[in-house]
């Protein structure tokens, strides 16, 4: 069955741009990078938190090619924790002349709606925004970059806007509607 697809790309152009968030009251909330580059929990984080919501673009990798990614200098990825549970994650992708995109950023179903998406949002950004500090190789983040679509979660779009994301492009195409393998096969048949 056909489908039509909208893609909206944001940016920030300055830190300056960034409305923080502060961790919601009452919740034992952590955000940790995983330091140690695994492509197990890398594939973990991507099939958790993307599964019901169709995101298919990597489950056909091979497990070189996802320890590559996960391997690149600069990459790094951001996990929230709730009473030592993972909650949700983003992951950051360094790129050229300065950019950072925000390749995934989202929550697991059932941390959803609890006020965590906002903070963890809000601290990824911090982080693609201090990238530099943390890898000296790299010159300093002069554009944060991410793109959401209309299978993505409800709250997506409203959560990128009142982080200080600004639109820059919109594509709208027909495509298969995309299966939703859940966090493992079969998960949401």
């Amino acid at each position: 069955m056909s489908i039509t697809l909208t893609t909206w790309s944001l940016e920030q152009t300055s830190p300056s741009d960034l409305h923080p968030v502060a961790p919601p009251e009452g919740v034992d909330l952590r955000i940790e990078r995983a330091g140690v580059p695994s492509a197990e929990f890398s594939r973990f984080l991507y099939t958790a938190v993307g599964g019901d919501i169709r995101w298919t673009d990597r489950l056909s990798l091979t497990y070189p090619q996802w320890q590559e990614i996960v391997e690149k200098p600069g990459a790094e990825i951001w996990v929230a924790y709730e009473n030592g549970t993972p909650a949700g994650y983003v992951e950051l992708d360094p790129q050229d002349d300065g950019v950072v995109e925000i390749v995934y950023f989202g929550l697991i179903p059932a941390f959803r709606g609890r006020r965590i998406g906002g903070r963890l949002l809000s601290y990824g950004v911090e982080r693609a925004w201090d990238l530099a500090e943390r890898w000296p190789d790299r010159e300093p983040t002069k554009r944060v970059w991410l793109h959401t679509c209309s299978l993505d979660g409800p709250h997506a779009m409203a959560n990128y806007e009142r982080r200080g994301f600004r639109l820059f492009d919109t594509k709208t195409e027909e495509i298969e509607e995309p299966a939703n393998p859940g966090p493992w096969p079969g998960a949401y048949a």
